[in-house]
């Protein structure tokens, strides 16, 4: 379909498309996404869904009290997760603040680390309340320090009174500055979106204005990345994808802690979206607890025997 048809960045292009998506069966998305979660896998293909968790893990430190020694700290981590193990991937991404961006960097080249990116939060993250220069130079300054991914925020005060074309131009400009340098992924929050309605609205008007991922959650509010809201977003990117041919990714943030909820992240991507979502292309995870999980469950399943919690490090 082509959308530039009929969507001109208009409100009231907006809003007569956004009127045409059906509404998300709410009962049907929280059932279908209960059942999913009970599906069990074999040892051999855990094995192999832990080591997927780990290469879509973005590493994740957005605190306050982060240092440029923290950071290190974890980007040797990303590269190595498990210093014995060499078998084990590296993980998708390090995800910090802009002032870290080049922190992350530089310390990623020197260990060896060309291939994992660095994606910034940006666009006055967590909150998105900021004018809109604010919000270019945010998002210039990371690209500027090394940042080959960028997660914005969306307005939700925008979205939520009706103002579509704010958000929809908002990302258009965000998606520009990214030009060639960045992937774009935009965080709609979805723990404020109320309905899943809106959260079927916010992926399209993101996909339309030319997000490369749709993101769940800040990890700052909750409830975030909870299984039928990642199933209804993954239905967005599958139906886009069949209506323009184009795959866009997802990524799931907050409160994803344990291998088995990152388990239960995998069967939904792969029973609703498809195999093709399952790489870290196309399918990430926000987090920082989970990957010691992940590692201290691979151990178990490769020496029979849970190692010390002191075995990992602690983030």
């Amino acid at each position: 379909m082509n959308y530039s048809a009929i969507i001109d960045g208009s409100e009231a292009s907006l809003k007569n498309f956004l009127r045409t998506l059906p509404g998300v069966d709410q009962v049907g998305a929280e059932s279908r996404a209960a059942m999913l979660a009970t599906r069990s896998i074999k040892n051999a293909t855990k094995s192999y869904a832990i080591d997927l968790a780990i290469s879509m893990v973005d590493l994740t430190t957005l605190e306050g009290a982060d240092t440029p020694g923290k950071v290190r700290a974890l980007c040797s981590k990303a590269m190595r997760p498990d210093p014995t193990d060499p078998t084990v991937p590296h993980v998708g991404a390090i995800c910090v603040y802009n002032d870290m961006v080049s922190v992350a960097r530089q310390h990623l080249d020197l260990i060896g680390g060309h291939d994992i990116p660095v994606a910034a939060v940006t666009t006055a993250f967590p909150s998105g309340r900021a004018s809109m220069p604010v919000k270019i130079q945010d998002t210039q300054d990371a690209i500027t320090a090394g940042a080959t991914e960028i997660d914005m925020v969306i307005d939700r005060g925008a979205f939520l009174s009706g103002q579509y074309g704010q958000v929809f131009e908002e990302i258009k400009i965000i998606k520009e500055v990214c030009g060639e340098k960045a992937h774009l992924k935009v965080i709609l929050e979805t723990g404020e979106l109320v309905t899943y309605d809106n959260v079927r609205k916010a992926s399209y008007l993101a996909m339309l204005a030319g997000a490369d991922f749709i993101k769940t959650s800040t990890g700052k509010v909750s409830p975030a990345a909870t299984p039928p809201v990642v199933l209804v977003m993954l239905e967005a990117v599958r139906d886009f994808y069949s209506m323009t041919n184009v795959k866009i990714g997802v990524k799931a943030a907050g409160g994803i802690r344990t291998t088995k909820d990152a388990i239960k992240q995998l069967v939904l991507v792969n029973e609703t979206a498809g195999p093709d979502w399952l790489n870290p292309g196309l399918f990430r995870i926000g987090a920082s607890a989970l990957l010691n999980d992940l590692l201290m469950q691979r151990m178990k399943m490769r020496d029979g025997r849970y190692a010390s919690p002191n075995y990992v490090t602690i983030d």
